[in-house]
């Protein structure tokens, strides 16, 4: 019976893979979820953590294809340049060359540095600096 559920509320919701208003002006997401505090929607924790997960092996894939030694790196590095992909896009991360060419000749600490001489460590300092110190070895 579910199953056959799922195929009907498929073909009356329709399938929009953004947020949107529906025709109350409600914010709703995806196959009709209500998504909309006024209304009392939202989106379940496990929802989202998986929905991250997804998010994370796709920007972890990503980084993987583009940047020749990711794989080789300690994990801390990895799980560094995987959090700021996750914010700002792989195609942000490589954007900071000096902190890259100094990743992939080893020295972690001038990675460190790189990365906080930026705009991004200066549009988010405190997550900067935690990210920072994963590249940095500490």
């Amino acid at each position: 019976m579910i199953e056959e559920l799922i195929e009907d509320l498929h073909r009356e919701e329709g399938w929009v893979p953004h947020a949107y208003q529906d025709h109350l002006g409600y914010w709703t997401i995806g196959p009709g979820i209500l998504i909309d505090e006024r209304k009392g929607g939202h989106i379940p924790r496990f929802i989202a953590d998986q929905w991250m997960m997804h998010i994370i092996t796709q920007k972890i894939a990503e980084l993987d294809r583009r940047i020749p030694w990711f794989i080789t790196q300690p994990d801390d590095v990895r799980r560094a340049l995987a959090n700021m992909a996750y914010q700002m896009g792989v195609d942000g991360v490589l954007k900071f060359k000096k902190m890259l060419l100094a990743l992939e000749s080893g020295d972690r600490k001038f990675a460190a540095i790189e990365a906080l001489d930026s705009k991004w460590a200066s549009q988010t300092p405190e997550r900067a600096s935690r990210v920072t110190k994963l590249l940095g070895g500490e």
